[in-house]
């Protein structure tokens, strides 16, 4: 059954990634070279974690092609694909990374093209076919940039397109909720993030009042029922 939304956590930190893989609340994890390395890994890891998180649940494992040349890219991107069916490469949006991105979506390969700043580069993503675009919602308003619009104009250009807006570089539950109102259905957060995206202080009290209703009426244990 196809979900209407998606999310992952952009995290190498399996102490909080595993949790929600095993709870079934992630369609995946994300990672570049920066959030293996805030987690104590590095390239070398990436079998491992990406054999550990397919093992705990995750439909799709992201991991980045590393290389300043179309072909050293392409060697990295080939090598992160033959890890398994689950694994998807991420390329960085530059000349190199299209060119190599294009190539690896030819022979079959799940592309994410990463880091996406113009809308142009959205519509190029699609044009070569990439499965996914990651546009960084946070950092496009860190520079001053009305960032909710311009990934919005980006789901726009790929609609229907068979390339999906994957948000990142969401830092709060509202950029997703709001990011959802334009239409994109994937998502990818740090997992306190996602944590907060589950929670509401009124449900709390709600799950409270209900268990002590339970103590209230109970007449027998329930290994008794």
């Amino acid at each position: 059954m196809a979900l209407p939304y998606r999310l992952y956590a952009d995290s190498a930190d399996i102490a909080l990634v595993s949790p929600l893989l095993a709870d079934g609340l992630l369609a995946g994890v994300t990672t570049n070279p920066t959030i293996l390395e805030r987690g104590g890994r590095g390239v070398e890891d990436i079998p491992e974690l990406y054999g550990r998180w397919v093992g705990e649940g995750a439909r799709e494992v992201f991991f980045q092609a590393w290389g300043g040349t179309v072909e050293e890219l392409l060697a990295t991107g080939r090598f992160i694909a033959e890890l398994g069916a689950n694994a998807v490469v991420k390329v960085p949006a530059t000349r190199a990374g299209f060119a190599a991105a294009a190539r690896l979506a030819a022979s079959g390969v799940p592309v994410l093209v990463t880091a996406v700043y113009a809308s142009g580069q959205a519509l190029s993503a699609a044009s070569i076919g990439a499965r996914y675009i990651a546009p960084y919602l946070g950092r496009l308003e860190d520079a001053g940039r009305n960032g909710a619009e311009e990934i919005r104009i980006m789901q726009q250009l790929v609609q229907g397109s068979g390339t999906e807006v994957l948000a990142a570089s969401l830092r709060t539950p509202e950029a997703i909720v709001g990011l959802a109102l334009a239409g994109v259905t994937c998502f990818t957060a740090a997992p306190s993030v996602l944590v907060r995206l589950l929670a509401s202080e009124a449900s709390d009290a709600a799950a409270v009042e209900f268990e002590a209703a339970v103590e209230r009426t109970r007449r027998v244990t329930p290994a008794a029922v």
